[in-house]
């Protein structure tokens, strides 16, 4: 085996899946939580909600499905189960808290399916994979936070639901560059293309000329 890490994972795992033909953009996460310094959640992750502003941008003009999910708990967290036993920041996500409301700058517009969860998948207990299935979506674009946390659920369930999937790595952010980058790695041998914004609208930029 070599010690070079990406000779050895390209190997076994350097085949890309694509881009598909009727995509949906999932935005992951956005919440203020993030973005707040005073929050424990705090991740300094400006620049991932930036490009995912402007992929969105990208992404209305070529008239593709957008989907922005939030994090919400009932007061208690009771229907968080073991997950908001474990991770006792999710209680800044129960209804009602400020820092659970979307980042600054990302206020869904009247045509963006708005997916409220309680785990760290988008699919898992949500109704999103049957909503992108009728809609006759082939594929995901996926940003979002955090990069090892929900986008990283949110990459293999995709992919299990059937969907090409594309992680936009530029879009996504965490609270350390270490389990960013690993995840973004692991994701891109596995179970989805990771691309940069630019690759990602340029791509969008082609179905805008369809």
């Amino acid at each position: 085996m070599t010690d070079d890490l990406s000779a050895n994972y390209a190997k076994a795992y350097g085949n890309k899946a694509g881009f598909g033909k009727r995509p949906a953009l999932v935005l992951i996460d956005f919440a203020k939580a993030y973005f707040d310094p005073a929050c424990d959640l705090f991740a300094g992750v400006d620049d991932a909600l930036a490009s995912a502003l402007r992929v969105r941008e990208a992404a209305r003009a070529a008239g593709v499905s957008i989907v922005l999910t939030e994090v919400t708990y009932h007061k208690g967290g009771r229907d968080g189960g073991r997950f908001f036993e474990k991770a006792l920041p999710l209680r800044n996500f129960v209804k009602g808290e400020e820092m659970a409301e979307f980042a600054d700058g990302l206020v869904p517009k009247d045509d963006e399916i708005v997916v409220s969860k309680q785990y760290p998948s988008a699919f898992f207990g949500t109704s999103l994979a049957s909503t992108l299935t009728a809609g006759g979506h082939d594929s995901v674009i996926l940003t979002g936070l955090t990069t090892s946390g929900c986008v990283r659920a949110t990459c293999v369930d995709a992919m299990s639901h059937g969907f090409i999937t594309t992680v936009v790595a530029d879009a996504c952010g965490d609270r350390h560059p270490a389990p960013h980058e690993a995840n973004l790695f692991d994701m891109n041998a596995k179970y989805a293309d990771v691309v940069s914004e630019a690759e990602i609208i340029a791509y969008l930029g082609t179905l805008r000329s369809e």
